[in-house]
């Protein structure tokens, strides 16, 4: 158990998502799924409020297996890799001075 909070807290640190990560969604929305399933049965289903948010939490479980699965389709680039080895890739800002005098980037009155 010690493991996987010490592997669940790194993850948080990577980017992408990990195993330990996803298996603590997983854990997370069925214990949710429990907890409003007792509560739709203790009041015998006559709270729709509790019906409405099963299907919520349904739907937004299913949004995030997909796309946690789409996410983990595709490779994510490192910063080296987005910028290049050298950051002389940044593009500077355009200080030339337009026709009225004044620089563009400069407000206009």
């Amino acid at each position: 158990m010690g493991n996987f909070v010490v592997d669940l807290w790194d993850s948080i640190f990577q980017p992408g998502t990990t195993p330990t990560l996803i298996l603590a969604t997983h854990l997370s929305f069925i214990a949710l799924f429990s907890v409003l399933g007792w509560l739709i049965y203790v009041t015998k289903a006559q709270n729709i409020h509790f019906i409405m948010l099963l299907l919520i939490a349904i739907a937004l479980w299913v949004t995030i297996i997909w796309f946690t699965s789409e996410l983990q389709s595709v490779k994510l680039k490192s910063n080296e890799e987005l910028f290049g080895e050298d950051m002389t890739t940044i593009p500077e800002k355009d200080t030339t001075p337009s026709r009225n005098g004044s620089s563009k980037d400069s407000k206009q009155d």
